[in-house]
């Protein structure tokens, strides 16, 4: 949600903001699954692609193979196919995760503005104070995503290391498991603070000192589009680093996992600061495509620009649809 104005607003209902936010995962699922597969395999693979001195097709065989796995020389079909390993798990972390977040953030926000925003503003000042409690209300929605990281880890897994389930299904998974799903839960909340802090808050410094909007809920269509783009890169490019770790983490099999620390010497023996970038280039990708779903609420973020877009467009849509029929109301916060 993008941030409130100075005076008193409508806010959309809970129940827009739910329908809005899991069509647009639903959406972005399936038409993002593939490139986010591509980008987690490229941050797994621990080694140089392209060698110095080497033949470049040497270099491209060795891609396809990180990419598709044994599909690397099947036909093209069958290698699209092999990008959509884990896409239950996918289903339910996407879903689950656009709700939460692009669901809860505008509730943080709401709570936010309505208490604390005095503090903000003489801390900040007017126009800085609403993007600060903006960036502040997904930070703090980011850092509770980690409720959500065993569907993560599973999905990942699914996507980078299949070996790991041995013909285990989920429950069985689960059982055996428990609370090694949520290893690496400190490097993805370190890694979601900042990223979703710099996703609210770069939307809205677009929207507040570039087109100069006092109030964010009537950005058009371009100017949604152009913020969500300004804070899916630069969630992206600052949580990069830490997503990386993070991937490596929860890729391993189960019975051998790596703390953060070593991973972290390790990468930068064999593959210097580069490797923290690694999948970065799909990854802003999918994260423009991303921002579209939070531009939906003025939120960007997370294969964000078309996403974005969808949830913005979608949550007044399905807001006015409710209130038409009597089914909500209308909420002045």
């Amino acid at each position: 949600m993008s941030p409130p104005p100075s005076g008193k607003k409508h806010s959309e209902s809970g129940l827009a903001r739910f329908f809005g936010s899991a069509t647009s995962g639903v959406l972005e699922l399936f038409i993002f699954h593939p490139v986010d597969t591509v980008a987690k395999r490229l941050m797994s693979n621990q080694a140089r692609l392209f060698v110095p001195g080497q033949n470049f097709s040497v270099g491209f065989s060795a891609l396809e193979k990180v990419v598709f796995k044994d599909a690397a020389d099947a036909s093209a079909f069958k290698k699209y196919r092999s990008l959509f390993p884990g896409l239950g798990f996918a289903a339910g972390y996407k879903v689950a995760q656009r709700v939460y977040k692009f669901g809860g953030q505008p509730f943080v926000n709401d709570f936010l503005n309505n208490h604390y925003k005095s503090y903000f503003s003489s801390a900040f000042g007017e126009k800085t104070g609403k993007t600060m409690m903006h960036a502040t209300a997904g930070s703090l929605v980011g850092i509770g995503e980690i409720a959500l990281l065993p569907l993560d880890v599973l999905k990942i897994k699914r996507q980078t290391n299949p070996e790991a389930f041995k013909g285990r299904g989920f429950l069985k998974i689960v059982s055996d498991e428990g609370m090694g799903l949520y290893r690496g839960a400190g490097w993805t909340a370190a890694r979601n603070a900042p990223g979703s802090f710099a996703l609210f808050g770069g939307s809205a410094v677009v929207k507040e000192h570039i087109f100069h909007l006092t109030d964010y809920n009537k950005a058009t269509f371009f100017q949604n589009f152009c913020a969500s783009i300004g804070g899916a890169v630069a969630s992206i490019t600052v949580a990069a680093p830490l997503d990386v770790v993070k991937t490596r983490i929860q890729n391993r099999n189960f019975e051998n996992p790596e703390s953060g620390v070593n991973i972290i010497k390790d990468l930068l023996k064999k593959e210097g600061i580069a490797g923290f970038f690694k999948g970065l280039t799909p990854k802003i990708l999918v994260r423009v495509a991303r921002v579209v779903e939070r531009i939906t609420r003025g939120q960007v973020g997370p294969k964000l620009i078309f996403s974005f877009t969808v949830a913005q467009q979608l949550i007044p849509i399905f807001h006015k649809s409710f209130e038409a029929n009597g089914i909500t109301k209308s909420v002045t916060v």
